[in-house]
Parts: structure tokens; sequence; C-alpha cells
């Protein structure tokens, strides 16, 4: 046990949040720390993987498809024209790739380094406006909120555009609250251009202007003026941001053809269909505020009952603190806005996490050195810890479901299960219920090292489909040409010879698929397809072929003699 001034005793959080203290060094220490756990919950496994579907293997091809072409204008995957993402999350997947030489690497550090830097600027923003201590204490829960460390580990268009929104954010609040600063508001104009042009939504942290032009409107405190002369200047830098690809794609496509089928893609078909009628994902308008913000948002969502009434007492007439105003009113907007569309992704909301913590920072300090929270904090803490162990207890006995998961995973689940619950009790017996929070802490850490360490690089050969592109590459090593129909991108990513496949997510359209397919191979001999058995039901029925398995949940087969169905030729 720690002692403080007057023999009280003291956690170790408390040394860690060191109250009174703001020097020069206790900011690079802070940062050291965080920068220290960012790594140690986001990093593990980096470089043990390869990309995984559902997203990651075609971000991935985009992004070799940029560094051998030389094309980084008009995203590709495939060979075919993707309209689905605007290309800056791939360009700087590619320069990462190049840099590191390594895929393994190249393909997650771009979120990696995403996750740090919107640590970095939540850190940086609170220690201007509410101090290095309520910045240290808001920075930590965002590093222990397991959606937002979870995101980075994965090589999403989210996790960077959550930096970029971030920035955008701490840009416009730097102004409005630590200012004047009139360039920090050009910057987060400029860096919410560049998140449109990373994902469509990238505008989103320009709706805090509302709430804060009504607030301020109302007499509620800022440091600047809600009106101000110089600020149309800032939808110039948005749309300067803009211009800088959407500029030369114009001219690019402007050549018609599939170009143009392209940019009427992402222009309209990607961004107001696919909002306003979603064609995938489809959850009801709560999907958010009960399937993903109360779980995925713990232990943050946990201390709502401390800071309800907080928020409330901050927004009386006699406090009107307008810095949680606004924010608490965008993260009602982000939830809302995504909301308010058929089709969700749990991730979608990830921006809002940050602005959230920020919001409930002014308390946390308070708040996490609470006997009661620390209880809370503790409890989190062994239910993951009861979880793991559990986990195992169960695979100890049942040897088939063990069996299972090696067979689909190649992972044998009792010693990563094991070896989780054991580095979660030693943060349980460490830390106990004094330091209950960073029991949490380490128990979540101990899960992820885990999962990074032990069950990433196991896992990688069926997740990635290395394992059954090599199969097909042993099967078909006499073959000339091979086609691929229903071609997986990670199946791409992987094969090491030249292949032919028939067009990119044509899930839509899968005999018009297969029947283009039955015309390549009957045009020349010598030829091989690789397919699903639907698709062999479909057109090849009776045809020579080997049997290669089960892999992403469809039987393979290498169609490699006979005459496919005259009727799809």
């Amino acid at each position: 046990m720690v002692t403080g001034a007057g023999g009280a005793s003291t956690s170790l959080l408390d040394r860690w949040l060191r109250p009174g203290a703001n020097t020069p060094r206790d900011v690079i220490v802070d940062l050291l720390w965080l920068s220290g756990l960012a790594l140690l919950l986001m990093a593990t496994g980096l470089g043990l993987r390869d990309p995984w579907p559902a997203d990651e293997p075609r971000f991935a091809l985009v992004a070799q498809d940029m560094l051998r072409s030389g094309d980084w204008m008009i995203p590709r995957v495939g060979g075919d024209l993707y309209a689905d993402k605007p290309p800056v999350f791939f360009w700087l997947m590619a320069a990462a790739m190049a840099l590191t030489g390594s895929l393994r690497i190249g393909f997650l550090l771009p979120s990696l380094l995403a996750g740090i830097g919107s640590v970095m600027l939540v850190y940086d923003l609170l220690r201007r406006v509410r101090g290095r201590e309520v910045a240290f204490a808001g920075s930590l829960v965002l590093l222990l909120t397991f959606q937002f460390v979870w995101q980075f580990r994965q090589a999403q268009i989210d996790g960077v555009l959550c930096f970029l929104t971030t920035l955008s954010l701490y840009g416009l609040l730097r102004h409005l609250f630590a200012g004047p600063g009139i360039g920090w508001f050009y910057v987060g104009w400029f860096a919410a251009g560049i998140g449109v042009v990373t994902k469509g939504v990238g505008f989103l942290p320009l709706l805090l202007l509302i709430p804060f032009a009504v607030l301020a409107a109302r007499g509620w405190p800022a440091t600047v003026p809600h009106r101000d002369s110089r600020w149309w200047l800032g939808p110039v830098f948005f749309l300067g941001a803009i211009a800088l690809w959407f500029v030369p794609m114009m001219l690019v496509t402007s050549a018609g053809g599939e170009l143009l089928a392209y940019r009427n893609e992402i222009l309209f078909r990607q961004t107001v269909t696919r909002y306003a009628g979603a064609w995938h994902h489809h959850e009801p308008f709560w999907f958010y505020l009960v399937n993903v913000i109360p779980v995925l948002w713990l232990p943050l969502t946990a201390l709502v009952p401390w800071l309800w009434p907080r928020w409330r007492a901050a927004l009386r007439p006699g406090s009107r603190d307008t810095f949680v105003a606004v924010l608490l009113a965008w993260v009602a907007l982000v939830v809302l806005f995504f909301s308010l569309s058929s089709g969700k992704r749990g991730v979608y909301v990830l921006p809002a996490i940050p602005a959230l913590v920020m919001a409930s920072a002014t308390w946390l300090p308070e708040i996490l050195r609470s006997p009661k929270t620390r209880t809370l904090a503790f409890t989190l803490a062994a239910i993951l810890v009861a979880g793991t162990t559990l986990g195992a207890v169960y695979f100890a006995i049942d040897g088939q479901a063990s069996a299972r998961l090696v067979r689909d995973y190649g992972v044998a689940p009792l010693l990563p299960l094991t070896m989780a619950g054991v580095g979660g009790l030693v943060a349980l017996a460490l830390f106990r219920v004094r330091d209950g929070w960073l029991a949490y802490g380490g128990a979540l850490a101990a899960i992820l090292a885990t999962v990074g360490l032990l069950v990433y690089p196991r896992m990688d050969d069926a997740r990635s489909g290395r394992a059954f592109m090599a199969e097909v590459e042993q099967a078909a090593a006499g073959i000339a040409e091979l086609g691929l129909v229903d071609a997986k991108e990670q199946y791409l990513l992987q094969l090491r010879r030249p292949s032919v496949n028939f067009g990119h997510a044509r899930w839509q359209e899968k005999a018009a698929e297969a029947a283009d397919a039955a015309a390549w191979y009957a045009a020349k001999p010598g030829r091989a397809l690789l397919v699903h058995q639907k698709t062999l039901e479909m057109c090849f029925k009776g045809m020579q072929a080997e049997e290669l398995g089960h892999a992403n949940r469809q039987h393979w087969f290498l169609v490699t003699g006979g005459n496919a169905d005259p009727a799809c030729v």
C-alpha cells in the first residue's frame, strides 16, 4: 500500500493521475504512459496475420493494385473499378506497405497510428480546456473503452475516419474553447474535407457548429463569438480538401465509359442511395442504443449513473458549460444520423466515442477515485476473467467442440483461454478492488495480448485463405489458365499465380457470372475453373471436377474437364 501526505493511503491510480502536477515533464510522462498502453492494447499481433474478411482483403487488394499499377487516382480491386469508397484509406495502406515492405505490417499500420493519434488529440484538447489531470483521466478511459481499442486492431476505414473526425473536432473546439486560434478552426474544416474523401460521412464534425451557434446566440459562454467575419474561409478549406481528389477524379472520369459509371456510383449510389435505401446490414432504428452502445462502449457506459447528474448540473442556467453541451449534442446528432439510415453497422458510431469521453472528462478524476466505481471496474474485470476461465473449462470438458474449432479455424482454444484467464487473475490479485480500474485494464490487456499473440497466428491460415489457396495452386499446378468464380478477395490476395475472375462483388447476378465463366472456359482448351457447389450445379454439373473441401462456408471444386451446360455457354 502506498501512503500519501499525512499518512493517507493512495492508490496506484492516484499516483498515475498526479493531481496538481502540470509541468512540461508531467505532460511528457502522461504521453509516454498513454502511448505504451495504446501499443499494448492495439498493437499486439501486428505482423502476425494476413488480412481477414470481410473488408481487410478487399482494401489490401486495392492498395496492392495502386502500388503495382501506379494508378493512385481510381481504386481497383481484382481488376475492377472499386467505387464503394474514396481512396484516402487505400493511399495510406499502400504507403505503409511500401514503407515497411510488408503486407502484414503495412495493412494494419494506418489503423494503429490513427488510434494512437486519436488518443493524443483527446489528451491535448482536454489539457488545454480542462487541465492535465482531466486530460489523462479522459484518455485513460478512452483507451479502456472496448470498441475503441478493438477497432484500431482492424484494418477498416472507420479507424482512420475516427482519427480525422477527432482531428476536425480538435481544430474546431481548440478555436472555440481554447482560442482564439483561427488557424486551428481552418484545420477542423480541412480535416472534415479529408474525412469526406476517406468516407462520405467525414463531414459530421461540422455539425458541432450548429449547437454551438444556437447556444452562443442564447448567451452561453464561449471563448470566441459565434459570429466571426473570418469563419467564411472554413468552407473554403473544407471544399479545398475535397477538391484535392475530387477535381482530378472528375477530369479522369470525363472520358466516359466505365469511368463515368464509376463516378456516378461513388457520387450517388454509394452516398445518398446507400444512406436513404441501404441494400444490406438492415437493422431497426434503436440498434445502436440497444445492441451497440451499452455493451461495446463499456466501461464508459457503466459510468453514466455517475455522469448523468453532473451533466444535468453542467447544463443548468447557473452553470451553462458550453463545452460539455456541444459535445453531448454532437454525440446525439451522430447517433441519430446513423440511426435514421436502415443500413447499420456497429462500427459506424465509433467517432462518437472520443467526443463522449471529452464530454465526460471533467468529472472522471473524481469518479474514477470513487470506491463504488472502483468496485464496478473490478467487477467488470472479474466478469472478463470468469468468461475466459469458464471457456477454458468448457473446452477442456467438451473435446468435440474444441476439435471443431481446430478443424474450422486452426485454433485449439484451451491454451489461449487459459493464458488469458491466468493473466486476468494476476491483474485481479495484483491490483485488487482498491485499484479496480487498473485491474480492469490489466484483464483487458491480458485478453487482447493473448488474442494477438496466440490466437491470430493460429487462425491465420484459415481466416486469410492462405492454406486453401495453397491447396488450389497445388491442384492446378499443370493448368495454363485458372479462372475463379465468385472470387473471394482473400483468395485473390493469397494466390501466387496468374488468374482470371469474372467481376467483383457479383453476388446479385450469380447466374450471369456463371454464364461468363462457362463461356470463358469453353473458348480455349486447357483452362480450369474454381467454383463452389452452387455454381457447379448451375452450369458445370457432370463435368470432371476435383473436390477441394470447404472454405468460407462453401464447398469448392476445381473443374478441369468436360463441357459446360450449353445453355450457360
